[in-house]
């Protein structure tokens, strides 16, 4: 009995330690990744501006899209606040099972932040991270035309217009960006989208949510930018 309680001891005493040891290794390695790095170079780097051509494309080919324009601070080629505005606007009437006219056109608001993960930061080519807090009040236009009532047999119109909704939510952010000549680089980045609360109308859920897309718990999407550094 004796013998067993020694080498349960020695075994929880190895796991706490090895335990330690990861914790530690991991503790460095996130403090090295996220320290400001000390050399000649100034906090403060500049800013640019960018322009996605992605949401245009969309609103011209499909019946939902973005305009948008982000302001990106660079302080010491590392970090990167950046703050990105735009207006959503859907014109939904083709929906083949319900027959539902959905309309809406909002502006909406991203606050953030991005790390440049390159191990050269100053290079002028980057590959970054980052995570953004997104908002938007809207109201939304949802109506049925035709629709025969149950019981006198007549068709009538059914609907609700000005319909007051708003969300929240965060993305996750993995992007790179280039350099093409001067102050001209070009980039894309892909989006993890997460729902964190919202505000629906009276009569269901909106179809299309500005700057999030089409309404859901969660979903993805991908940016084309032009970037222009100041």
């Amino acid at each position: 009995m004796m013998t067993r309680t020694n080498i349960s001891t020695s075994i929880s005493r190895l796991v706490i330690s090895l335990a330690l040891l990861v914790a530690a290794s991991t503790t460095a390695h996130a403090q090295k990744l996220f320290r400001m790095e000390k050399d000649s170079i100034p906090l403060f780097c500049g800013f640019s501006v960018s322009f996605d051509l992605v949401g245009p494309a969309m609103l011209m080919f499909s019946d939902h899209g973005e305009i948008e324009g982000a302001l990106r601070i660079n302080l010491h080629d590392q970090w990167f606040p950046v703050v990105e505005i735009g207006v959503g606007k859907a014109n939904h009437e083709k929906d083949e099972v319900t027959e539902i006219v959905y309309k809406t056109t909002a502006p909406y608001f991203r606050l953030g932040i991005d790390l440049n993960l390159l191990k050269n930061k100053h290079q002028p080519n980057r590959l970054y991270g980052g995570i953004r807090y997104a908002f938007t009040s809207y109201k939304a236009d949802i109506t049925r035309k035709g629709l025969v009532d149950p019981v006198w047999q007549y068709s009538t119109d059914f609907g609700v217009e000005g319909m007051k909704c708003n969300m929240h939510w965060l993305e996750v952010v993995l992007g790179i960006d280039a350099k093409i000549f001067g102050p001209l680089h070009l980039g894309w980045d892909v989006r993890y989208k997460r729902r964190i609360s919202h505000k629906e109308g009276d009569i269901g859920q909106s179809w299309y949510v500005p700057g999030f897309g089409i309404n859901d718990q969660d979903t993805f999407a991908a940016h084309f930018n032009v970037i222009i550094d100041l």
